[in-house]
């Protein structure tokens, strides 16, 4: 909030506080002469999409929050548990919120207890009808609905703003005379009464589906207090009619939820019957956007200032170029690394594998048919090399991405969450993953990149002290240790080394020295680097043939 801002709200005294702008902000919008919109929402996401949309002011509606929350609009959520809702959209927006405060959650006592706790949590007011405790909602058989009695509603009017610590916090009390059939006296009369309470504003309602009920109350009412009203009857009428008639508010009082409701049923509808997200992905919001409006780009930023340098957080770095000819027809249109594997791209089962361990900045590396590879959430460097492409030259592609620790695999390899695990806690600048079921991989006809290690597995010899002597297709069965699983982990010492190289390697272009990922670690032992393994026996998934590509259905 500027400067300018806080010195335009502070025309409302001199209690005006600066821990409580909220308030004040909302008191201004129900007190100005210009008519305002106040839409509703019902949970922190939907608070912000009203706050982006351009809106002043949110309603918090009683009804929407309860079928939020799957329970009737009777008071069947607890006063707290709207109280806990309200506290995350409240975090979530900078606007000020009013509150569908139902009757009160009770007489006085309750009453004078929900202002104290709603100012606690920065809410800007409340509403408060002037019916029984547990309300119904005032469209179902309002008429038979009974309403309080004007001197104990009264009591709760005065009993809320008592407790009240700041002035600005805001009282609207709504009158439900039009709803229960009692017609324009009874509504004037309690009005007045509410007015002479202490209440801020009155909210008039009316179930007419014109507006002559509430036009009529607002010419015998004048301006004794502002009136606010909810058109969802009579939506028809022109706001126009409720401008020139000097009404202060109109709340747009539950169409998020109503909205929100139709997009679901039709999209579960969809999945259902078609048992496939293929006509529904391009109808919904992207993942990204949901990122967006959780504001997880200031959660990466602010990890930028405040986490050390010691602990900052592991990147993946995804090899995803492959064109995978080996694979015929099936990669004609679409990289390996998006084939589908039980319902989803190989490279989405690996994304999802990261996060699960905590790994969530990571960076994928396209190459053939880069347009098919459109995950959301994740970052893209591109090889565009029309060959087949050099796995060096793809990292090389990436470079600006090889920053502090990291984790670089290919985008065929399916693998369970304890294998990132497992190398993120292993204290060496470079370390690998070793698989001992070696014998397995021969058996099974396809290439396999094997390794001899300075100890062979033992129970004393995991990750200790254990380095990588060599790695080739051709090593004698005698002399292999296990296979090498893809996995290379750096620490930001080794990440920077591995930048440093790729540049000495790679730097002439694609076609100057195609060299693989098992060069690249060839390279590191040449330079007198030692290379930290961890073995582990299977539980990973190379899909290198049509057959592993149905297996990786029961993989997964």
């Amino acid at each position: 909030m500027s400067q300018t801002q806080i010195d335009n709200l502070q025309g409302s005294g001199p209690t005006w506080a600066a821990n409580f702008p909220k308030a004040a902000m909302l008191r201004k919008l129900i007190r100005s002469k210009e008519l305002s919109f106040i839409m509703e929402a019902h949970n922190g996401l939907s608070a912000r999409i009203v706050e982006e949309a351009g809106f002043e002011a949110i309603w918090a509606s009683g009804l929407s929050i309860s079928a939020a929350l799957g329970v009737r609009d009777s008071n069947e959520a607890s006063w707290t548990q709207v109280l806990e809702v309200l506290e995350f959209m409240c975090d979530a927006t900078r606007i000020p919120i009013l509150v569908d405060g139902d009757t009160g959650f009770g007489n006085f006592n309750n009453m004078r207890r929900l202002v104290r706790k709603l100012e606690q949590r920065g809410i800007g007011g409340v509403c408060i009808e002037d019916k029984l405790f547990p309300k119904t909602n005032s469209f179902i058989n309002g008429t038979s609905q009974p309403l309080a009695d004007i001197e104990e509603f009264c009591g709760r009017i005065q009993a809320g703003k008592d407790a009240q610590r700041y002035d600005e916090f805001v009282v609207v009390a709504r009158v439900e005379a039009f709803i229960a059939g009692w017609g324009l006296s009874e509504a004037l009369k309690r009005a007045e009464a509410y007015r002479k309470a202490g209440a801020d504003a009155i909210l008039i309602h009316s179930a007419k589906r014109n507006p002559s009920e509430i036009l009529e109350f607002k010419r015998e009412w004048g301006d004794r207090l502002p009136v606010v009203i909810v058109p969802t009857k009579y939506y028809t009428t022109s706001t126009d009619v409720f401008r020139e008639q000097g009404f202060s508010a109109v709340i747009w009082a539950n169409h998020m939820m109503r909205a929100c409701i139709t997009a679901m049923q039709d999209t579960a509808k969809v999945i259902f019957s078609e048992q496939s997200l293929v006509n529904v992905e391009d109808r919904v919001a992207p993942i990204a956007e949901v990122f967006r409006l959780q504001g997880a780009d200031e959660l990466e930023e602010a990890e930028k200032i405040y986490l050390p340098q010691s602990a900052k957080l592991t990147r993946a770095i995804i090899l995803g170029a492959a064109h995978g000819p080996e694979m015929g027809q099936l990669t004609d249109a679409r990289p390996k690394c998006m084939l589908d594997v039980a319902g989803a791209p190989v490279l989405a089962h690996i994304v999802e594998t990261y996060r699960a361990a905590g790994v969530k900045d990571i960076v994928v590396i396209r190459g053939w048919k880069k347009a098919a590879v459109n995950l959301e959430g994740v970052k893209y460097c591109d090889n565009d090399d029309e060959q087949e492409p050099s796995e060096a030259y793809s990292l090389f592609k990436a470079i600006t991405e090889l920053d502090g620790p990291c984790i670089t695999s290919y985008g065929d390899v399916l693998f369970k969450k304890y294998i990132p695990l497992e190398l993120m806690d292993v204290e060496a600048d470079f370390a690998v993953i070793v698989d001992t079921n070696w014998r397995e991989s021969r058996n099974r006809e396809r290439n396999a990149e094997y390794v001899t290690c300075s100890k062979a597995y033992s129970k004393h010899a995991n990750n200790q002290d254990v380095s990588r002597k060599n790695i080739s297709e051709d090593i004698p069965p005698k002399l292999i240790d296990g296979e090498w699983m893809g996995f290379l982990k750096t620490s930001p010492a080794g990440t920077q080394f591995l930048r440093e190289l790729l540049v000495q390697l790679c730097e002439q272009g694609p076609q100057a020295k195609p060299l693989q990922m098992v060069d690249v670690l060839s390279e590191i032992i040449k330079a007198g680097k030692e290379i930290r393994v961890v073995y582990t026996a299977g539980n990973w998934l190379d899909i290198d043939r049509v057959e592993d590509v149905l297996a990786g259905s029961s993989f997964r």
